[in-house]
């Protein structure tokens, strides 16, 4: 008898104590968050710099003119279309001129890696002081058409996914994981 009821009140002992925990941390999920926008994408920023950039490492130079079917882009153009969207998206969202990258797609891997890293690098600094008290100012994107400037950091994010995706289907079909499949290093 003494060990049942032992055991209960440890249960309840327990169960008091994960209930408190879990009170205390569902109050720090539902906290607000300054800038929700901003800085989800800024959040996202370092993630999707890393594995596009392994990805674009990767791919050997020779893959760089690959496309799975004639009517679809190279993997080098792809590579070129990120680093376009990183400093075009981050130039608009800061108000900053964007830096003058002319790559094309047959420019070959390293330049048009050193191009999507030096992309990532002006997003970082682009976006650093940028926060959610701009998102309704009209700016003119996508062939000047005046647009609220939170179009620009949802496209920003939007394409971020799309292309790593891109990336890792034409990894994959020469027979590469992707940086996201590659197995944890121990």
């Amino acid at each position: 008898m003494k060990t049942k009821l032992c055991w209960a009140v440890g249960v309840l002992v327990a169960g008091a104590w994960l209930t408190t925990e879990a009170v205390a941390v569902r109050a720090q999920d539902t906290a607000p968050v300054a800038n929700p926008v901003s800085a989800t994408v800024k959040g996202q920023l370092a993630r999707y710099e890393k594995n596009m950039v392994a990805a674009a490492e990767l791919m050997p130079a020779e893959k760089y003119n690959f496309k799975p079917t004639p009517e679809m882009n190279t993997f080098g153009h792809v590579v070129m279309h990120i680093m376009q969207s990183n400093n075009n998206l981050c130039a608009k969202i800061s108000g900053t001129t964007a830096p003058d990258a002319k790559l094309v797609e047959v420019d070959g891997k390293d330049k048009l890696l050193l191009g999507l890293k030096k992309s990532f690098e002006f997003c970082t600094t682009a976006l650093a002081n940028e926060n959610d008290t701009k998102l309704g100012e009209q700016i003119a994107l996508f062939g000047g058409k005046l647009m609220p400037r939170a179009v620009a950091w949802i496209a920003l994010s939007d394409g971020w996914n799309d292309h790593y995706g891109q990336l890792a289907i034409y990894l994959r079909l020469n027979g590469i994981l992707p940086p996201t499949a590659q197995p944890e290093k121990k």
